[in-house]
């Protein structure tokens, strides 16, 4: 008789062994899972606020890189002579993502609003010109993100 075949062979209790590790596994698999989930700092209700705090952050975050203020403050930087013709400004959130996340705040009836600095440089460059007053709000009612900066002397 071969091994393989031997009556002595306990084969079953291996199979059984390897399912309980597979089953306690996916069991650890989902536990972990719900923990994280519990503790997501971009976890928002997105049905009470209109949408999630990630995606108004997101839209954030391109609101002030196209902010109005934007296109005023380069004029005034170019008959400064601080900005070269052809060279355009950047505005980046300067907040970590910890920081915006404790910064967004929902607002009474459904939505978000978000206040911070930010950095403000010519594209390309890594150098802050400095920092301005960014504002973003999201309104449930009308189902848009309105982002701008506050202007020295506004």
């Amino acid at each position: 008789m071969s091994e393989l075949t031997s009556p002595k062979r306990h084969g079953n209790v291996g199979r059984t062994l390897l399912w309980v590790a597979i089953l306690l596994s996916v069991l650890l698999l989902g536990f972990v899972t719900a923990l994280s989930i519990r503790s997501n700092p971009y976890y928002s209700d997105a049905r009470a606020n209109g949408i999630s705090k990630f995606e108004f952050l997101e839209e954030c975050r391109e609101g002030i890189r196209e902010a109005e203020q934007l296109t005023a403050l380069r004029g005034v930087l170019q008959q400064g002579g601080q900005l070269q013709p052809g060279q355009n400004l950047h505005a980046e959130i300067a907040a970590t993502p910890s920081e915006l996340v404790r910064n967004v705040q929902t607002v009474p009836g459904g939505g978000w609003t978000l206040t911070g600095p930010a950095d403000i440089s010519i594209q390309g460059q890594t150098a802050v010109l400095g920092q301005l007053g960014a504002q973003c709000a999201y309104d449930k009612a009308q189902r848009r993100t309105v982002a701008q900066l506050q202007l020295p002397g506004q």
